[in-house]
């Protein structure tokens, strides 16, 4: 009886624990995952092999670099989607009616590709309404990839634009050590009241 409590005391604590951490994430969607687990199996060995594909070090910095940073794993979760839609077999009409007509794929958790459009989607989603200022930034970033580093016009511009841009950069690093430097006074004008 008393192991049979705790089992149950530890199995609605994990619950609570997974509910907290997948408040995000909608039911049909978290269930679409699942689902699409089964159908791309890879063994434990390689899922926890301690190489994922995308680090969390930057989830770890402030919260500005954390938002650019997600809007790239959005883009590449995006691209790789897309990727695996097109490397679905297409079905042909006599196989797409065979499978409605048993039912057992669409009982079997749906349709692959269906269920892989749904989760595009609710990406596509993510990224559209909720990083719009950070896929801005990471698009500007994308460009000074491609700046032509031997062109002479380009090397003229960049002279002539580097003291207005180096000036920038020290402002704005200024700005933020100002911000910090008035937040540690102002906690130290609250702590230390005069009388």
């Amino acid at each position: 009886m008393v192991a049979a409590a705790k089992a149950l005391v530890c199995l609605s604590l994990w619950l609570s624990v997974c509910h907290i951490r997948g408040a995000f994430i909608p039911v049909k969607m978290n269930k679409t995952i699942q689902n699409l687990l089964q159908y791309y199996k890879i063994g434990v060995n390689e899922r926890f092999n301690g190489k994922p594909v995308f680090s969390r070090e930057p989830l770890y910095g402030k919260m500005e670099a954390k938002r650019v940073f997600m809007v790239g794993v959005l883009e590449t979760y995006e691209r790789l989607i897309e990727q695996m839609l097109r490397q679905l077999p297409t079905p042909s009409p006599q196989t797409a009616l065979a499978g409605t007509a048993s039912g057992s794929e669409g009982e079997a958790g749906g349709d692959v590709r269906t269920e892989l459009s749904y989760i595009l989607k609710k990406i596509q989603y993510l990224r559209k309404y909720r990083y719009q200022e950070q896929e801005k930034l990471l698009q500007s970033l994308k460009t000074l990839k491609h700046i032509q580093m031997d062109n002479s016009v380009v090397q003229s511009k960049a002279l002539w634009e580097l003291p207005w841009l180096y000036e920038e950069a020290s402002m704005l690093n200024d700005n933020i050590n100002r911000q910090r430097r008035r937040r540690r006074q102002a906690r130290r004008v609250k702590t230390h009241p005069k009388a």
